[in-house]
């Protein structure tokens, strides 16, 4: 009777550790386009709250001739907006002349661009599911 009673036990923290992964992640596959020959391209993915701020994804790769794509792994589903930019210069941020207007090239998922400012979030925003997701992005 030991061994069935061994059986149960197994079976239900299985079942418990089962209940408690969470929903699968997929990868978001940049394709940046526009790229120049300097220093590094990164994208940054995030969520609605941290849009422009503290992205919660990110990753870089040298920059490629013709489109450089980034995969940018372990993307839970839902909606969120994706920006790249070039880091020409290597120092690890979008550099900005006095005014604040970016002086490296950057661009957002959708293709998406704000009047007097960087777009919103609702107009860069993919929707990311359990399969791998496709951002192609233009630097300007």
């Amino acid at each position: 009777m030991i061994a069935p009673c061994k059986a149960i036990v197994s079976a239900i923290v299985l079942a418990s550790a089962l209940a408690a992964t969470p929903a699968h992640a997929a990868s978001i596959e940049v394709r940046v386009s526009a790229v120049g020959p300097k220093g590094k391209v990164n994208v940054a993915v995030c969520d609605r709250e941290r849009f422009l701020k503290e992205c919660a994804y990110s990753a870089s790769v040298a920059p490629q001739p013709g489109t450089t794509t980034v995969t940018v792994p372990n993307i839970p589903p839902g909606t969120w907006a994706v920006l790249a930019y070039q880091d020409e210069n290597g120092n690890g941020k979008l550099d900005r002349n006095l005014l604040g207007i970016p002086s490296e090239s950057y661009g957002f998922s959708r293709d998406a661009a704000g009047r007097f400012g960087p777009p919103t979030f609702e107009q860069a925003a993919i929707e990311v599911g359990e399969e791998p997701a496709v951002a192609p992005i233009r630097l300007h």
